[in-house]
């Protein structure tokens, strides 16, 4: 039996980009619209987008982004941290989409205030399918990083070979050579061309040693 029941790294990866993409273009259209009126103009149209309604969303998208690039370059350690984080970016996400789409007249009322100065509204709220969408993708997302936990246990670590070389390289030298330090014995042992000549000099035979 395989003990591969998830997504390799590089799957993983990948799809987390995809959703942290998805998140982040769920918060950028209208999620709702409604009017407003000031005494000058008794009808002033006011559209709330995504990032204004509810900035956790955006935050969370750009979060488990740059979580999904961290999960190529950490270690079994670093890998479930990485993960706790994408997981918490998906709650965010979703609480924050719900918040919105359950009760869009904060929101609403806010713009309101921002464009006339009133928050009185003029006309019911309209919402958009884009805070459910954001919510869905919340929840997709904190699945996705269950399903990646339980496929990361048979990641190999990132570092793995890297380690092994640095151990190979202390132990024989950079390109093989002998690390240093290791004929320093053997170097000792050799007679220089200054002490040859000095026993020259004196009449004794330099190799007699």
């Amino acid at each position: 039996m395989s003990r591969t029941a998830g997504p390799s790294r590089r799957t993983a990866i990948w799809v987390l980009l995809l959703l942290g993409g998805a998140t982040l273009a769920a918060a950028v259209p209208t999620w709702l619209s409604t009017t407003g009126a000031t005494p000058l103009d008794p009808q002033v149209e006011v559209a709330v987008a995504g990032t204004a309604a509810a900035p956790g969303v955006s935050a969370s998208a750009l979060v488990l982004v740059a979580a999904a690039l961290a999960l190529g370059l950490v270690g079994r350690v670093g890998r479930w941290v990485v993960l706790a984080v994408a997981a918490a970016s998906g709650v965010v996400a979703a609480v924050s989409a719900l918040g919105v789409a359950l009760d869009p007249e904060p929101s609403a009322r806010a713009a309101v205030a921002d464009a006339t100065g009133v928050t009185e509204l003029t006309a019911p709220v309209t919402l958009t399918v884009a805070p459910w969408l954001a919510a869905v993708l919340g929840v997709v997302t904190v699945l996705t990083v269950v399903w990646v936990a339980v496929g990361s246990r048979s990641w190999s670590g990132a570092s793995t070979r890297h380690e092994r070389a640095t151990s190979t390289d202390a132990t024989t030298g950079t390109a093989g050579q002998p690390a240093p330090g290791a004929g320093t014995t053997a170097a000792a042992d050799e007679i220089t061309d200054h002490d040859a000549w000095d026993a020259l000099s004196r009449g004794e035979d330099p190799t007699d040693r």
